[in-house]
């Protein structure tokens, strides 16, 4: 099994920084910032992730799930990333999405290459499942085309058994796997199989939720939904959970989260865009969500607006945020 020190110089910084920005924060996914005739507002995007840059996530992904990767053609995806080197400016990692088949992420994996991204989180494929011969060699013939760091992402179609864990451990490139599937038996035997050093977080949807369950199999990291329009939110949480403050953590969860994930749960495809909805809520410059995704209706809408001022009520947080 390979340990930590075979990765590259290069690879074990990235690595490094990732654990570091873990360690000290959530992780951040941008959202995509279109007009409302559906075209990408470049200039917005950049003044809504300077203000995401600015609260000190542990990292920030663009043009992942949050960031409706799906939806975007090549031209907006090197124009998404490369405004999010270029606005991060070295103070965090940078990790892009890419996704599809294989020769399909190493189109999308060269432009970030180009844009000068720290790693790549490998969205799960399209459509089919697959065994794990084919996720493997998936993750082999992407590694093969980059030289950049990738971060598995196991989630729909895409699961990886403890075997299938070793094997990507042993692809000198693959630093860790993000976890969508919540299936704490089956995480727990990943993180025992996997070399010391690689890299697992919580990638449900709504992950706070979750997040204390987590914890107890050694994955404290999770990505933060909540984090792309209500950082303060988000960060009041995560310091409630590493500080051992159970009564705030139960606060937070019992009157903001939960209800969230109630409404969350009403439409497929929530999941993006109420976190959408909620941003336009406090101002901020991300426009509507791009079809399939729908945006919520009045009813749905005025319930996100209680449960997001409950939120920000119980971290004293103003109601629109300036960027």
């Amino acid at each position: 099994m390979r340990s930590v020190d075979r990765f590259s110089a290069d690879t074990e910084e990235t690595a490094q920084r990732l654990r570091d920005g873990m360690a000290g924060g959530v992780l951040s996914f941008p959202l995509t910032s279109f007009r409302d005739d559906g075209a990408l507002d470049l200039e917005s995007y950049r003044a809504y992730l300077t203000a995401q840059v600015a609260t000190a996530p542990g990292a920030v992904f663009p043009a992942c799930g949050t960031g409706e990767f799906g939806a975007l053609d090549e031209d907006e995806y090197r124009e998404v990333v490369r405004a999010s080197v270029e606005v991060a400016d070295g103070r965090l990692p940078v990790v892009a999405g890419v996704g599809y088949g294989y020769a399909q992420a190493l189109r999308f994996a060269r432009i970030a290459e180009e844009a000068g991204v720290d790693a790549l989180l490998v969205l799960p494929h399209y459509l089919v499942a697959a065994p794990q011969d084919g996720l493997v060699e998936q993750l082999r013939r992407i590694a093969s085309g980059t030289r950049l760091p990738l971060i598995a992402y196991q989630r729909g179609p895409v699961s990886f058994t403890a075997e299938g864990v070793r094997r990507i451990a042993e692809i000198p490139t693959v630093i860790g796997l993000k976890d969508g599937h919540s299936d704490l038996d089956r995480l727990q035997r990943l993180t025992l199989a996997a070399p010391d050093g690689f890299l697992f977080f919580n990638g449900a949807a709504t992950a706070e939720i979750q997040a204390r369950a987590y914890a107890t199999v050694g994955v404290p990291a999770y990505s933060s939904a909540v984090h792309a329009f209500a950082p303060e939110i988000a960060d009041a949480f995560f310091t409630a959970l590493r500080d051992g403050d159970d009564a705030r953590t139960k606060a937070l969860l019992r009157d903001f989260y939960v209800p969230l994930v109630e409404l969350r749960d009403r439409v497929p495809g929530y999941a993006v865009s109420l976190v959408k909805a909620a941003a336009r809520l406090r101002g901020l410059p991300v426009g509507p969500v791009r079809a399939p995704l729908t945006d919520p209706g009045p009813a749905d809408l005025a319930a996100l607006e209680k449960v997001l001022d409950a939120g920000l009520d119980l971290v004293g947080a103003p109601r629109l945020r300036t960027v």
